[in-house]
């Protein structure tokens, strides 16, 4: 075997060389065809190989790829920030630019606690968030996640900062049936901050759909009109993480337009630039800023490549390509189709417990058994199987950690926003194939047994 020099996700597996892509499709250098199911990790939402990004792109490096931000500005990232604020809920944002979605929360999370310091609240300090949540894998965004398994190596380095129950209907952490439990995982916020002290905590963060640490995971309504009434009323900033669901993967430009609550702040990336170049933002509004423009006049982050002209560039074709071709209509649509034939497909196989999801962000978790909701036993590894199966057959769908505390399997299905009706017909049947094929290697299931 030749020597590697690629840290790869697995380190003795071997991965594929991608040639092109084009459309939903990837393209490896044998020439077999993968339909990207998943958007890679949630990402290319609009398909690859777009001629119009691939022109914006020679564009902007024809004029400028690079200045740094505290020596000048560019039009991109002035016009980039501007198109935010414009399509953003209450249209009064301002935009910190960074390179992943992990930064983004990350410096999200840094902007609420100066925003106590700049007005001499030097104990709120406190990031709350939900046991049931990914919000990056640097040390600040991990602290604030609660997904179990990422978490695991570095629990000596990392806050508690997830205290709260999540929204998650079909296993209620509380043991309650909604809409006869009157929001308690809502109200379990309030519990926490009654127990800690609202003194202490600067902000509250929150994905509008949970995306890897429970699969496509949807609030049940008035959840986060609830969460913001606490928030305003303990004088807590809550942040949307909509670095999974912004940008019309739900079927709204930010997830959180579903709800009618504008947060103090938001966190963008993966969509944002569609996989086209490394970008994400941190949203915040001006009441945030206020007395910070007030004080120090300066964010305390800073990142080399932040505002690159380059990349706003690009996040700026994408955004436009996205209005030209009504991508947040098509999303809407086409999930609505995604998640009928989903639908349809449980009902073939009794381990398929739950199909949900907003948009084109959908999942599929899978129970030993129905009525009880029983997860497969860890060991049996459901979730790899079905992914590697799937790959084998040319479709790719994204892990995610169904169940409770990190247990249990699913897979999140969400294909770029351009994808056609025949398209999604294609993916469902290679889904239907990989799950019998799976589920009668794993225990002699077959179709609608168990």
């Amino acid at each position: 075997m030749k020597r590697e020099h690629l840290i790869k996700p697995v380190l003795d597996h071997h991965y594929p060389t991608i040639q092109y892509g084009k459309g939903v499709y990837l393209y490896d250098d044998q020439g077999k065809a993968y339909l990207d199911a998943s958007s890679g990790a949630v990402t290319a939402g609009i398909g690859h190989g777009v001629q119009e990004i691939i022109d914006a792109m020679l564009e902007q490096a024809g004029k400028v790829s690079f200045v740094y931000r505290s020596q000048f500005t560019s039009e991109p990232a002035e016009r980039l920030a501007k198109k935010l604020s414009d399509l953003a809920p209450g249209g009064d944002y301002w935009s910190f630019f960074v390179n992943s979605g992990s930064e983004a929360t990350e410096t999200a999370m840094k902007i609420a606690i100066q925003h106590w310091q700049e007005k001499g609240r030097l104990g709120k300090n406190k990031v709350l968030s939900r046991r049931m949540s990914y919000h990056g894998i640097t040390m600040g965004a991990l602290s604030m996640s609660g997904h179990v398994l990422r978490r695991r190596r570095f629990i000596p380095l990392l806050e508690d900062f997830p205290v709260v129950a999540p929204p998650y209907c079909y296993r209620c952490p509380l043991n309650k049936t909604y809409p006869a439990c009157g929001l308690a995982c809502a109200d379990d916020l309030e519990t926490a901050i009654k127990r800690i002290g609202a003194e202490h905590i600067a902000a509250f963060i929150a994905e509008p759909v949970i995306g890897a640490a429970g699969g496509a995971v949807v609030p049940p309504e008035g959840y986060f009109k609830r969460i913001k009434e606490i928030c305003n009323r303990h004088e807590i900033l809550f942040i949307a993480d909509e670095v999974m669901t912004g940008i019309a993967r739900t079927g709204a430009m930010f997830a959180m337009q579903h709800s009618g609550v504008e947060p103090d702040l938001m966190a963008l990336g993966k969509g944002m630039s569609a996989g086209y170049t490394p970008m994400a933002a941190a949203l915040v509004k001006d009441h945030v800023m206020e007395p910070i423009l007030k004080g120090s006049k300066s964010i305390m982050s800073g990142h080399t490549y932040s505002a690159n002209p380059q990349s706003a560039a690009v996040s700026l074709a994408v955004l436009d390509y996205m209005e030209k071709h009504q991508l947040v209509e098509a999303a809407k649509v086409k999930g609505s189709y995604l998640l009928a034939r989903l639908e349809r497909l449980a009902e073939q196989f009794e381990p398929i417990g739950d199909v949900r999801g907003a948009g084109l962000l959908l999942a599929v978790e899978f129970v030993s058994d129905r009525i009880s909701k029983l997860p497969f036993p860890a060991g049996l590894g459901l979730t790899s199987r079905i992914i590697d199966k799937a790959f084998h057959k040319g479709l790719l769908v994204y892990p995610a950690a169904g169940g409770v505390d990190g247990a249990g399997d699913a897979v999140i299905v969400a294909p770029p926003l351009t994808i056609t009706e025949a398209e999604i017909d294609l993916l469902v049947q290679l889904l239907e194939e990989t799950v019998r094929e799976v589920l009668q290697e794993i225990s002699g299931f077959d179709r609608g047994e168990i």
